[in-house]
């Protein structure tokens, strides 16, 4: 009798020799653009400056979680930007308008958001329907009943929900960055100098980064997510998922299930920072918060290794891609390059990460047909 033994989960899968080059590579490259900027506009690395990308880069960081889980089983979530435009525009109308306690209103939401990652899973898997089609019509369906919902008038919060807001705006503690504001201020000096006065302030040799609520939320998940891929059975079964699903269904794979919890995950994700994204700026306008967001969720993990084939990519090369999405947007504005070129820039990078995640697979193909059997 032939019995059928589980994939062990013990211990932690070593990401593999492409995929940690991919992560090698985008730090470096996330390096080189973080300096060069800085030594073209040496404000790059003004605390406010850097409070600011690591808020927006953990915002970010949180759908491309999602969005890198999806593509890892080898499908797409295009429906992620409007699932934050739901989430963000319907938190404040619940709260604000209705008067709802934030203890219904979240899990409320929370609801909903797993109601349409389910709707995606079950389309995909018992429908067969295309990933593609079923979240396009997705991007369209959610934002919609959005603007129908809310009556396509912007949404605030007011005044209140403190408590709330500080899951995005809040800072805990701060952190001691030496000589950073006589780089930034001094231009490595420790003296600032009024352009139009020539009078001369001494700088602090310290300079104190707030670290914002949202990167300790972002480092929980991504935290979290890791220990799910790379110490527990389930998430070994969901990169077999991606490499081949075929094989990981005949090796007693619950196929279905585990491409139904991807995008449930990714639209819990996806609800989770949309509400983060609202609580940020105090409102949401529903016709156009959350206007592809998925793009850069997407464009975060492929540039972060995740392969568009399935199978592959590490979350750690999420937070890379993410915060190096960030830093490239944060470069454009900073350095006088028209913003209009900005989505331009993310279809570049989406580019690039194909191109580049295609040449390594031939490479290594071409490797091992060179080392034979």
């Amino acid at each position: 009798m032939i019995t059928r033994s589980e994939p062990r989960a013990r211990g932690a899968a070593p990401l593999l020799p492409d995929a940690r080059r991919k992560v090698l590579g985008v730090l470096w490259l996330l390096v080189v653009v973080s300096l060069a900027t800085a030594m073209m506009n040496n404000r790059f690395l003004l605390a406010d400056n850097l409070e600011n990308l690591i808020r927006r880069t953990a915002l970010f960081g949180i759908l491309s979680v999602g969005a890198g889980l999806v593509i890892m089983t080898g499908g797409i979530d295009l429906s992620i930007g409007s699932v934050v435009a739901l989430a963000g525009s319907l938190l404040p109308w619940l709260l604000a308008v209705h008067k709802w306690p934030a203890a219904l209103a979240v899990p409320l939401l929370l609801g909903i958001a797993l109601c349409i990652g389910l709707a995606h899973g079950l389309l995909i898997t018992k429908l067969r329907l295309q990933p593609f089609v079923v979240t396009l019509c997705g991007l369209l369906l959610y934002r919609g009943t959005a603007r129908g919902i809310t009556g396509d008038l912007t949404q605030g919060f007011g005044v209140g929900h403190e408590s709330l807001r500080y899951l995005s705006v809040g800072t805990p503690f701060s952190i001691p960055v030496p000589f950073l504001s006589w780089i930034a201020e001094g231009g490595f000096s420790p003296y600032a100098v009024n352009p139009f006065t020539g009078a001369r302030t001494r700088l602090d040799v310290i300079t104190w980064i707030d670290v914002p609520m949202p990167f300790l939320l972002f480092l929980a998940i991504v935290i979290a997510t890791s220990v799910f891929l790379r110490r527990t059975v389930y998430g070994r079964y969901l990169m077999a998922l991606g490499r081949n699903e075929q094989a990981a269904r005949y090796s007693g794979v619950n196929t279905d299930a585990m491409t139904i919890l991807a995008y449930v995950l990714c639209a819990l994700l996806s609800c989770f920072g949309g509400m983060l994204f609202a609580l940020e700026v105090n409102s949401a306008q529903p016709v156009d918060f959350g206007n592809f967001y998925e793009l850069y969720a997407i464009a975060a993990a492929v540039l972060g290794g995740f392969s568009l084939r399935g199978g592959e990519g590490s979350v750690l090369g999420v937070v890379l891609g993410t915060a190096l999405m960030q830093v490239l947007r944060n470069a454009i504005n900073m350095l006088g390059v028209p913003t209009q070129i900005e989505y331009a820039v993310i279809g570049a990078v989406i580019l690039s990460g194909v191109v580049v995640d295609e040449l390594v697979r031939r490479y290594a193909a071409g490797r091992r047909k060179l080392a034979g059997p």
